[in-house]
This record gives structure tokens, C-alpha cells and sequence, in this order.
């Protein structure tokens, strides 16, 4: 009896059921199926990518539990099914195995990592662990609400390597978003070769000192800078197709282009001499809209652009062209005015708006000659945006509603809900120094990127995004820190349908995530448990911790 006791007491149990983005359609039953030394089948009919992809979870299994695994039936089967979406998959457990099936390389990503979160979290890392290595009995069956599920970067401000880079893309896909937006051009740094252009590595990359902070007037005096390669773009590319991620570049203009006017001052309206900006903010100087150098430039840059990145988009900014208080150059200059005229743009407060629609437009035309589309900010609406366009709205909800009532596609990256550069603590001087605003994770997971819109403008909405700005964000664990865990609620919003989105069950399911992000090494915050900052200081006692969980709502 007492041998049957001991054997019924050590029977493995499985991971409590914490997957996030939590699946469509879940099932669990009792019982459980061991996956250490299981045997794996993988159809025949699945493509090179996908073998990938189950190549990878099979030597992550394989890591952790210390076994190796088979090739066979009666084990884990991972089934081509050309009935399902290019996004959908299916998972059933039972007594006598399991089968994941999907009809593409994103299906079988998604479904390897929701099998790795219903697993011990050391899954994710790199050594053997002694866990319980079983799946339990379910049935799922998932897909994405949203198409279009994004996180953006910005290594502009402050520079990523192709190494942390890749980290990012890593936890992007454990959490199943699959765009990746890299900002890579800005005022205060130009980030990717163009061979055509050397100057913009030799000079825009680097600028001579750093703002302190926010004293405008003050610069640390060293030089920063980086860039990459054609060949570190493509290879970033490949590592994230690999796992179902498209890279969307993004070529800010016609502003944002001071570091590209320090190398070629011909390309702006006052000849310059330029220099690439050392403090944040928005830059008066642009390209000059009247210079048909200009559009050569661009049309270079673009096209090189497109040889590296295979994606349907391509980002071409439009955000913050105009400084008011420091001046427009468009507004003095005679090739801008000679353009005007030639456009038939009457003088006015609107005339710079619709000259920055040419701008837009005639790059919309370049990219479409060439079957690709464009991306814009929201503020490519202001005046006449042509046709075919999609508007990011980062500017609160509003342009994205403006977007899609008027026919346009839109993807919503409102600052207000999805800006990861603002603090998670409202105990500032616990939290790193930061550009400001106030988002924790419960705002980021409120969010419903159909409200305010029609049933007819919802069908225009894309996805969803946020975005990381890293003006005050210099290391990648302050990077890491403000991405995690936000993402994972981002990740919610963004795959969830709203009546499956419940924050009380996200919330518990985060431990398992801390654990995972543990094993990953990857830094993150925990100001949703009340420890503050990169040190994580205690924002409360333990009583006024117990005081705050009792009248949170979470009724989201």
C-alpha cells in the first residue's frame, strides 16, 4: 500500500493552463501525456520553414528534458492540414499522443509555442531542468483576431545590435506577433547602408554627443553611432521569416531627415551646413519638396530598401515634417514655391500639407510601380492622402477612425494606450529616467481597437502595434524592461477576440510568463507586483499591497 502510494503521489502533473495570447477555443481534461524521449513524426508535406520550426521546439524539448527524442508514431505528430487558415492551427492531446496540425510555417510556429508555454517554463532556456515534462490532455483550436500584430523599434536614438536585435524578434515570437517595424532612419542617426549613398554611413550613423537628459542645452560630447550592413538587414530578415515575422522598414520623410542632410546638404532647402542632431524633439530642417534630387535620393534609398526587404509595406514615415515654432523652410524657399505653383497649391496654412501629400504620393507611386505599398504616420492625412495608402495612428484613436471612415486601412499604434517608451510606475523617481506619460501593463491590456468605429470602418482596421522609442532607453535591459510584460497584454489585444480578453486570468497567467522570461534571461518589469524600477524597489508594504489587490478592477 505504501509503495501504490508513493507511486500515486509522484504521478506528474501538468503546467497549470497559462498561455498567452490565451488561445480561441481551449479544452482541458484530466490526465497526461510525458513528452520526455517522446517520439516525433513530422509530415513529409510540411515546407522546409516549417520543419524549421518544429526542428527548433524538438531540440528546445530536447535541451530541457536531458532526452533525446525518436522519430516515429505514438508520440507528438505535426500534420500538414491545407484546410486551415495560414494562421490557425490545431492541438489535441490524449493518452495515445499528440497531433498539431496547421497548413502553414506561422500555424506550426504559434502551435510550438503554445505547446513550450504548456510545458515548465525552462523550456525556454538553455540547460537541462528536472521538471515534470507533461502536456495535459486538451483539445485547442486558435487563430488571430487581427492580421496585422506589431512591435516596433526604434534603434535610431539609441543603437541595437543584430545580436539584440534577434532577442527581441525571439520574445516577439513566443508571444506570436508576427511584424516587426524597424525605424531606421531618424535626425539624430541613419542606421542602414545604401550603397549608393555611402556618406549616410560615414557621416549620418554618427552624431557628436548626446542630450542629458532633457537640458536641450547640454550634450555628454561622445560620439555615438552604428549602423547595418545590407547583408546584417538580410540577415535579420531571414532570422525573422524563419519564425513567421516580416520585417517592415521604415524611411522617415520628408522630415525626420536632418542626419541625411548633414551628409548631403544639397538635399535641403538652405544648403545647410547640417549637422546630425545631438538633442531630441522635432528638427525645423527637411527635404526640400521643390528639388528633384530629392526624389532621385529617395527612389535610391527605396529601392535599395526594397532588395533587402521582401515585405507587401514599407514604412515612409510622415510624422512631425513641420516645426512652427522654429520655422518651416518649405515656407522661404523658392524651388519649394516654384513647386507649388507648378502643383497648383494656393498659399495658406494647408499649402504645406498639401505639398507633403505630393511628397507622399509620388513615393506612394515609386513603391506601387514596384508592388509594394506604403505605411504612413496618421499626419499623412492632413490635405489630400491618395489612394491605396494605410495610416499607423499614433496620435491617440483619431486618425485611425479619420483612416478608415474615409476607405482607408489603418493599423492602430495609439501614444495613449501602446507607447512603451512612457513610465509603468507612477513612482517616478523608482523608474529610469524616461520621456514621460503613464501606461501600465492594465491600460495596455484595456485597450479595444474597435472602439469608436462602425461595423463597415472596422473592417479596415489592419491590427495593432505599439511602439518603443528609445530616446531615453540606452541598454538592453532598460529596452527589455519597458517591452515586458506590455507586450504580453499587447499580444492579448492583438490575438484575442474582446469577449475572450479577462484580465484576472492574464494577471495569473503572468507568473508563468515571469519564469519564462527568466529562463530566457530576458530583463522585465514587475510593477504589476508592486516592485518598482530596474532594481525593483518595494512600491508598497505588504499591507498596502493586500490594500491594493483587494480594490483593483479587474473587470477589464
Amino acid at each position: 500500500m505504501l509503495a501504490v502510494l508513493a507511486v500515486s503521489c509522484a504521478k506528474p502533473q501538468p503546467q497549470a493552463f497559462q498561455v498567452i495570447p490565451m488561445p480561441a477555443d481551449v479544452t482541458v481534461t484530466d490526465g497526461a501525456f510525458c513528452v520526455k524521449g517522446v517520439a516525433v513524426a513530422v509530415d513529409s508535406a510540411l515546407d522546409e520553414l516549417s520543419q524549421k520550426a518544429v526542428g527548433r521546439f524538438v531540440s528546445a524539448l530536447e535541451t530541457a528534458t536531458g532526452a533525446k527524442t525518436k522519430s516515429g508514431e505514438g508520440g507528438i505528430s505535426f500534420v500538414l492540414n491545407a484546410s486551415l487558415a495560414p494562421e490557425q492551427y490545431t492541438i489535441n492531446v490524449k493518452a495515445d499522443g499528440a497531433v498539431v496540425e496547421a497548413s502553414a510555417l506561422n500555424g506550426f510556429v504559434y502551435a510550438c509555442e503554445t505547446l513550450k508555454q504548456m510545458l515548465p517554463a525552462a523550456i525556454y532556456g538553455s540547460a537541462k531542468a528536472k521538471a515534470d515534462w507533461v502536456l495535459p490532455y486538451c483539445s485547442i483550436q486558435d487563430q488571430p483576431r487581427f492580421a496585422y500584430r506589431g512591435m516596433h523599434l526604434d534603434p535610431c536614438r539609441h543603437f541595437w545590435t543584430i545580436e539584440e536585435t534577434k532577442r527581441y524578434i525571439d520574445v516577439m515570437t513566443a508571444y506570436k506577433l508576427n511584424r516587426f517595424h524597424w525605424h531606421l532612419t531618424e535626425d539624430q542617426g541613419w542606421r542602414m547602408e545604401i550603397k549608393a549613398y555611402p556618406k549616410l554611413t560615414e557621416v549620418s550613423a554618427w552624431r557628436n554627443g548626446t542630450v542629458i537628459k532633457k537640458d536641450w542645452g547640454s550634450n555628454d560630447g561622445i560620439r555615438y553611432g552604428g549602423f547595418y550592413t545590407q547583408e546584417q538587414m538580410k540577415e535579420i530578415v531571414a532570422y525573422a521569416a524563419e519564425r513567421g515575422i516580416t520585417v517592415i522598414p521604415e524611411v522617415d520623410l520628408p522630415g525626420h531627415m536632418v542626419a541625411a542632410l548633414a551628409a548631403y546638404p544639397e538635399l535641403g532647402c538652405t544648403g545647410g551646413p547640417y549637422e546630425v542632431w545631438t538633442r531630441w524633439g522635432v528638427a525645423p530642417d527637411i527635404l526640400c519638396a521643390g528639388n528633384e534630387d530629392v526624389y532621385k535620393f529617395l527612389e535610391a534609398v527605396l529601392t535599395e530598401a526594397m532588395d533587402i526587404f521582401p515585405s507587401e509595406y514599407i514604412h515612409i514615415g510622415g510624422d512631425e515634417a513641420f516645426n512652427e515654432e522654429m520655422g518651416i523652410p518649405w515656407d522661404h524657399c523658392p524651388k519649394c514655391a516654384a513647386k507649388m505653383r507648378e502643383l497648383g497649391i494656393k498659399k495658406g496654412p494647408m499649402a504645406k500639407h498639401y505639398l507633403q501629400n505630393y511628397v507622399t504620393a509620388r513615393m506612394q507611386a515609386f513603391l506601387n510601380q514596384h508592388g509594394r505599398k506604403i505605411i504612413g504616420w496618421d499626419e499623412v492625412l492632413e490635405g489630400n492622402l491618395a489612394p491605396g495608402a494605410t495610416v499607423m495612428s499614433w496620435r491617440g484613436v483619431k486618425g485611425g477612425i479619420e483612416a478608415a471612415n474615409k476607405g482607408f486601412d489603418a493599423i492602430m499604434t495609439p501614444n495613449s494606450y501602446l507607447y512603451f517608451d512612457y513610465y509603468q510606475g507612477q513612482e517616478r523617481d523608482k523608474e529610469p529616467f524616461g520621456i514621460g506619460g503613464y501606461l501600465p501593463v492594465e491600460k495596455v491590456y484595456s485597450y479595444e481597437p474597435f472602439d469608436g468605429l462602425t461595423p463597415a470602418a472596422q473592417k479596415h482596421i489592419l491590427g495593432v502595434q505599439a511602439n518603443l522609442w528609445t530616446e531615453y532607453i540606452l541598454t538592453p535591459e532598460h529596452l527589455e524592461y519597458m517591452l515586458l510584460p506590455r507586450m504580453c497584454a499587447l499580444s492579448e489585444v492583438q490575438w484575442c477576440a474582446a469577449d475572450k480578453k479577462d484580465y484576472a486570468r492574464f494577471d495569473a497567467s503572468l507568473d508563468h510568463t515571469f519564469a519564462i522570461l527568466d529562463a530566457m534571461g530576458m530583463n522585465y518589469s514587475l510593477d504589476c507586483r508592486g516592485l518598482i524600477g530596474l532594481d525593483r524597489q518595494p512600491a508598497r508594504t505588504p499591507e498596502q499591497m493586500e490594500e491594493y489587490l483587494a480594490k483593483k478592477d479587474w473587470g477589464w
